[in-house]
Order: structure tokens, then C-alpha cells, then sequence
């Protein structure tokens, strides 16, 4: 049986109201209330925590209407709405975008600056925007978003079936030569049970998880060319098609892998910390779920890249620009925090949320299965954002080189080589 997860999102929702009464914003006081669009994108893991967030601040914040539009199943698709809506005049006033694109709105003035939002606040530290907090959404000199969500890779597994292999649970393999060995002995159990997952289609991350893990780097200093391209390049690779190749590691598409899991079908899995309340619902009482941190890959130059959301403003009127402020200071504030913590699996971004024991200190004795994510903050560094207009096009291909090795179509030289062909053409030149 999984770890009870302890609150309900109503039950949530009043505890982190009283104890923080104190560090509300005052309601609007103007006379007519002011009606905002907010945009986000995968629901599958934000919905519960967008829905806590908006009612709280609508309780809070009775002049403001924020509505949300239909979210986007992914951040790529998220950025692509906002590209088209640009185009055509048709912006949200709020914009959930997946931190690595702030830089792409940035640099096309389709984000509105913070700074001088946050200057009138006086000094950022007494809102909880820590400088490392406020780095993940500072590019092109500009205060582009703040961050409202941050995830690393965790694993996920299943302790029943580890037991059934004559693994310890207890003892889960803090290296991939062990973690590739302990899938080659759960498949063996035969009934259609698959070893292991690592969820690398669908963007770059979880592919520059291993780059990084191997100390390596997506663009050279100057970001005139590619530097993912050596060795460290190379072994990622090598490490993905080792899984393939060595465990029979399946090519799930969607969330197939998320099925097979918690069908009890999947003893290990690879994927953001973002999903451990969805993970968790979904498996229930199936069996014994636990979590804990990746295996390390170089333990001194290694690193995990930080994924997740930030908040970024596109209102340009006064009145919307103002009132898009405040949603976005209630939604990136220790309230809001925690209430997008306890929603989704996230780690908290706002510092209060993290110093302060009336946040989230409770939540996570209680919570175990949350932890994982914790132990690993000190390994991350920021999701690559690539410059250019081709920012989102530069995913797409490194996706689709990728799936060559999860086909088994090609050879990770010639995936390596391919992609960074490819992705060179793709950068800006000098």
C-alpha cells in the first residue's frame, strides 16, 4: 500500500489560509473588478494544483476574475499558443511556460519585465524570491517570469516486484550498471512484466538528465555551437541504448508507461517528480510504491537539470497588467506554493514555503514519497533554454533523433553526429 497522502485540496487550502493570514495581500480596492485570462499547460499534473491556487486567490482577491483558458497538453504546445497568439493579437494576460521558453519570450518582447514590478515591492527576499528563485526566470537582461513550479527526475518503483525478483526494496541501486542489472532480473518474472522506463520522448529533458549526469553541457560558452556532441554526449546515449538493448526496455508512447505501472506491469520508472500525487492515486493499493533519488552517474561533475513552470506576465494594458501581477505574487508566494506542492510533487520555490515550518515541514513527514525530489536540490542547474527564434524547433529535432535509439534504428554515434548536425544548423551564428 502506498503512503497515505495526508490532505485533501479543500483540507489544504484552510490550513495554509489561517497560518499564513499574516502574509496575505490586502485585496484589490478597486471599484470595478478586472477580468483576466490565465494559460497553462499540462493539466494531467497541474490541474488539482492550478484549481487550489485559483480558488484561493479569487477568495482573497474578489476584484480580480481570473479564468483560466483551456490549458495545453505540453509546455512546447503552451509556447506555440503563446507564438500564435502574438501573431494574431490573441494573448492571455498569464502564461504558464515551461522555464526553459522564458528565454524565447524574452527575447521576442512578448514578456513584460518584472523588475519594475518587483522594484515597487521593495526587496524581493521579503517575498520569498530567493536570487537563485529569481535566476530561473531572468534572461535577455529582463526579469522574464518567476518560477511557480521546480521538479528534478526521481525513481519510482515498485517494492512488491523487487521483492518477487529477490531484490531488496530497501536497498535500491544508486548506479545504472545496478539499476540495468536489477530490470534484467524483474523482466525475468515473465507475465508480461517490464524491468525498467526511462521517459526521455517528449522533450529534451530527461535525455539532458543523463547528459548532465555525465557532467556535460548542451552549448559551449559563446552558444555558438554545440558541445553535447563529446563524450559525455556520447556515454548518455550509450547509457539509453544499453537500456534498450540490455533490459528490453519497452518504447511506451504517452503515458503508457504510466498505465503499465500501476497496473503493477513496471518495476522501475524514470520521470519528473512533478507526478508523484498523480503516480501515487493512480497506483493506490496495487502494490507498495516508494521513491527515492536517481543513480548517480559522476558523482563529482554530475548534475540534474530543473524542470518545471514559471509565471510570466504578457498583459500589456495597465489595469490587466496590474491585476496579473497579483495573481501571479499570489501563485508564486509561500501560500501558493504550498498549495502547488501538496498538489503535484514539485519542489517549493518560494522561500518561506521551504524555511518556514507551517508550510510544508508537516506535509513532508507525512508524505515520504515527496521527499525524493528534496535530497537532489544541491545537483541542480538550470533547464538549457536555447537562444534563437528556433528554440522550440531545436527540441523537436533532438526528440526525433532520440526516438531513433528507442526504435533501435540507428547507433548512438550516428544519433550523436545526426543531432548535432542538425542542431547546429539551428542555433544562432555568432
Amino acid at each position: 500500500m502506498t503512503e497515505p497522502l495526508q490532505m485533501n485540496r479543500r483540507a489544504a487550502i484552510g490550513l495554509i489560509a489561517g497560518s499564513a493570514a499574516a502574509l496575505a495581500a490586502p485585496a484589490v480596492r478597486a471599484q470595478n473588478a478586472v477580468a483576466i485570462n490565465v494559460h497553462y499547460s499540462m493539466p494531467a499534473i497541474f490541474k488539482p494544483a492550478q484549481d487550489a491556487v485559483l480558488e484561493e486567490f479569487s477568495r482573497r482577491f474578489p476584484n480580480i476574475r481570473a479564468t483560466y483558458l483551456n490549458p495545453t497538453p505540453t509546455y512546447e504546445d503552451g509556447a506555440q499558443l503563446v507564438l500564435r497568439g502574438a501573431a494574431t493579437g490573441d494573448l492571455p494576460d498569464v502564461s504558464f511556460q515551461g522555464l526553459n521558453r522564458l528565454r524565447l519570450f524574452a527575447e521576442r518582447g512578448i514578456a513584460v519585465d518584472l523588475r519594475p514590478l518587483l522594484a515597487r515591492e521593495g526587496d524581493p527576499a521579503k517575498l520569498g524570491y530567493s536570487p537563485a528563485l529569481l535566476g530561473l526566470g531572468f534572461h535577455g537582461r529582463m526579469q522574464a517570469g518567476l518560477a511557480f513550479a521546480t521538479s528534478n527526475p526521481i525513481s519510482y518503483y515498485n517494492v512488491d516486484l523487487f521483492r518477487r525478483a529477490g531484490l531488496d526494496p530497501a536497498r535500491f541501486p544508486t548506479n545504472w550498471d545496478d539499476a540495468i542489472a536489477a530490470a534484467r532480473r524483474i523482466r525475468a518474472l515473465g507475465d508480461g512484466i517490464d524491468g525498467m522506463f526511462y521517459r526521455w520522448p517528449g522533450d529534451d529533458w530527461m535525455f539532458s538528465a543523463l547528459l548532465y549526469g555525465h557532467g556535460g553541457r548542451m552549448l559551449n560558452d559563446q552558444e555558438s555551437d554545440v558541445a553535447f556532441n563529446g563524450p559525455e554526449g556520447l556515454a548518455a546515449l550509450t547509457l539509453l541504448d544499453r537500456m534498450v538493448k540490455e533490459t528490453g526496455m519497452p518504447n511506451y508512447a504517452g503515458t503508457a508507461d504510466l498505465q503499465a505501472f500501476a497496473a503493477g506491469k513496471l518495476g522501475m520508472m524514470f520521470r519528473t517528480t512533478a507526478q508523484v500525487r498523480g503516480i501515487a492515486d493512480s497506483v493506490g493499493s496495487n502494490f507498495t510504491l516508494q521513491t527515492t533519488v536517481m543513480p548517480v552517474i559522476d558523482a563529482q561533475k554530475g548534475r540534474l537539470p530543473t524542470g518545471g513552470a514559471g509565471a510570466m506576465i504578457v498583459a500589456k494594458d495597465p489595469a490587466k497588467q496590474a491585476a496579473a501581477w497579483e495573481f501571479v505574487k499570489f501563485a508564486t508566494s509561500a501560500v501558493g506554493t504550498s498549495l502547488m506542492v501538496r498538489n503535484t510533487g514539485y519542489v517549493p520555490c518560494n522561500q518561506f514555503a521551504i524555511d518556514d515550518p507551517q508550510y510544508l515541514s508537516e506535509f513532508y513527514r507525512a508524505n515520504p514519497l515527496f521527499q525524493a525530489a528534496t535530497k537532489q536540490v544541491h545537483l541542480m542547474i538550470p533547464w538549457y533554454a536555447f537562444p534563437g527564434a528556433n528554440s522550440v524547433r531545436v527540441t523537436t529535432v533532438m526528440v526525433d533523433h532520440l526516438a531513433r535509439i528507442a526504435e533501435q534504428k540507428a547507433t548512438p554515434e550516428q544519433v550523436l553526429a545526426d543531432m548535432a548536425t542538425d542542431v547546429r544548423r539551428l542555433i544562432p551564428r555568432g
